[in-house]
């Protein structure tokens, strides 16, 4: 009788690139790359002309040029506002304090989002920052890249 061969297991599968040791098209590690990408504004403009295969920095990038976006459309929204509602004589000076108050707050918002959306970048870990992360990523995924 001849000796039965014993199953083999399967090759284990070949590891996933490591995003620190994986080079964007820009020469910069890709979780550095979204990282700066993070920037508002002008770091996701720079990146998403610059890179053109990984979808990783791509996708923060386009996700800074929406929320950077955002974030310039509130400024000026709210300094309009604020240029109607300061001159009027009685409404304007007990309505002043608030609205700083409420201007400071939202813009700390907006620095604590932007934080959290560069150190999840760096760490490689694809976030979407809400409302804001489907509208870049649906973008990204409909433009070719």
């Amino acid at each position: 009788m001849p000796d039965a061969e014993e199953p083999q297991p399967p090759p284990p599968p070949p590891p996933e690139p490591d995003l620190a040791t994986k080079s964007s098209s820009t020469g910069l590690p890709p979780n550095l790359a979204a990282a700066l990408a993070c920037i508002p504004l002008i770091g996701g403009i720079v990146f998403y002309i610059v890179e053109k295969h990984d979808s990783f920095v791509r996708f923060y990038a386009m996700q800074s040029i929406v929320f950077g976006g955002a974030w310039f459309l509130f400024s000026i929204v709210w300094k309009v506002i604020l240029a109607i509602l300061v001159p009027i004589p009685v409404v304007g000076w007990v309505l002043a304090i608030p609205l700083w108050i409420a201007w400071a707050v939202i813009h700390i918002a907006f620095l604590v989002i932007m934080i959290i959306a560069i150190v999840k970048a760096f760490s490689g870990v694809r976030w979407d920052i809400p409302y804001v992360g489907p509208m870049a990523r649906k973008q990204v995924e409909s433009t070719p890249g």
